[in-house]
């Protein structure tokens, strides 16, 4: 009977939590608490404790809640509830998009966010730039964190044409973390 509490109650919270996951948080409450499997107080140390960890909160209340209370048949149960409406979402999603994508209108308006989102990005950093080296008057300058810059951009536009491979990702942050300790 606890597995079937565990994936109706989670399948619940899985269907009708929107706004993220402190939006889901009060239905969490009122799942755990109507079922009896924590109190307030540690609901709020379980919030706490799932903002700690990776992923998001709603799996790590729900694979804490199922594992204290069925152990791991009772995580993998109150897990794949919570998850479950969001994957059936996403496929039934991907199954309509996948024609619309094929709309010339649709590709134009993919094509013009795309190009908005590249805008977004690049402003915000040319803005980090030019706040963190003092270039925007509001702090003063700072030459170590213009030199990162420029070390770091070098890197990043050189590599390829170097290599004739694609910079990765995690190696570029590898890079500019020891760039970070050497220079400050």
């Amino acid at each position: 009977m606890i597995l079937l509490d565990l994936f109706l109650g989670f399948l619940k919270v899985g269907c009708f939590s929107f706004g993220g996951a402190y939006g889901a948080v009060p239905l969490i409450r009122e799942v755990v608490m109507k079922y009896g499997w924590m109190n307030d107080d540690e609901i709020a140390y379980m919030v706490a404790v799932s903002e700690s960890t990776p992923g998001p909160i709603m799996i790590n209340l729900a694979t804490f809640t199922g594992s204290s209370e069925a152990g791991i048949i009772g995580a993998l149960i109150a897990t794949f509830a919570v998850v479950l409406p969001s994957f059936i979402v996403i496929i039934l999603l991907t199954i309509a998009l996948k024609n619309l994508l094929k709309n010339k209108y649709t590709q134009a308006a993919m094509n013009g966010l795309t190009a908005s989102v590249i805008g977004i990005i690049s402003a915000t950093g040319i803005y980090m730039i030019l706040s963190n080296t003092g270039i925007n008057a509001s702090v003063g300058f700072d030459m170590k964190a213009l030199i990162l810059t420029v070390v770091l951009s070098a890197v990043m536009f050189g590599y390829k044409p170097l290599t004739k491979k694609n910079l990765s990702p995690f190696v570029f942050i590898i890079v500019s973390a020891v760039c970070g300790i050497l220079i400050f």
